[in-house]
Order: C-alpha cells, then sequence, then structure tokens
C-alpha cells in the first residue's frame, strides 16, 4: 500500500509541474532530428540494427513491416535490414514534420545504397542480380513510397 501511495504522491507532482519552456522542447526536438539523420544517413547497417534492437533512443519510432509486401530475403539475399532503415526513416521523418519530396528521395535512395551494400557482400553473377534487383524495389519505393 505505501508503494502505491508513493508512486500516487509522484504522480500528482509531476501532473501540478509546469510544461517544459518552448526553447526546452525545440532542443530536444532538433537533437531528435539530429540523432535520426546519423542514424539513416552516418551509420552502419550494422549500428543501425543495433540502436533498433535497443530501441535508442526510444522516442524514434522503431517499427518496421520488413519490405513490404516483397520478400525480405529474395534468393538469400539479405535486404530486411535496408527495408527496417528505411521504414525507420519514412516513419521518423513524418513524425517530424520533415517528409518533403526531397527528403523522401534522400531517404530511397539511402534505401538503395543500403541494398548495394548487401549486394557487394556477393560477388560474380550473384551481385550483378542483386544489385538488378535492388534497384527494382528502389524504383518501387520511388515510385509508390507512401507520401
Amino acid at each position: 500500500m505505501k508503494s502505491f501511495l508513493t508512486s500516487l504522491v509522484v504522480f500528482v507532482a509531476l501532473s501540478q509541474a509546469s510544461p517544459l519552456p518552448i526553447s526546452v522542447l525545440n532542443a530536444r526536438q532538433a537533437d531528435l532530428e539530429a540523432t535520426t539523420d546519423t542514424i539513416l544517413f552516418t551509420d552502419t547497417i550494422d549500428q543501425f540494427l543495433a540502436a533498433r534492437a535497443a530501441q535508442d533512443p526510444p522516442e524514434l519510432d522503431w517499427v518496421s513491416n520488413g519490405c513490404t509486401a516483397s520478400p525480405d530475403q529474395p534468393l538469400g539475399w539479405n535486404f530486411l535490414p535496408s527495408c527496417q532503415r528505411h521504414d525507420f526513416g519514412y516513419h521518423n521523418y513524418k513524425n517530424q514534420g520533415r517528409f518533403t519530396d526531397d527528403n523522401k528521395a534522400l531517404i530511397d535512395s539511402n534505401f538503395k545504397n543500403d541494398m548495394y551494400d548487401e549486394c557487394n557482400t556477393h560477388s560474380g553473377l550473384s551481385a550483378t542480380a542483386c544489385k538488378g534487383l535492388a534497384n527494382v524495389y528502389y524504383e518501387a519505393v520511388s515510385a509508390f513510397g507512401s507520401k
């Protein structure tokens, strides 16, 4: 019972607290936007996957439906991490009010680069065929990716 009362007192105190100043909220928004950009465009795919597994930072949207209606691992090429990072970009840019046509194009281009990085782990005809399929995935999101 004591723990419940303590929690209730803390809840009431927090609900009575004055809201954060706009400058603090704006600074936090800018930090989340910069973090989103780093995770999306600078970090390696392995760093992205580690952040995603940790849900770090928790304020960002980490939800993904994989490669939507396309195979996540066509013919053994693992496009799932690329699709997950692409979803991360779309979701967070929308949540942050930054999902413009130009930014969509940047996110889509990064998706293609991520898939090409996967293709580059293969050799010969496999790498060439992989890049051909990556181009199909890229063209699909460029044309039909959600706005």
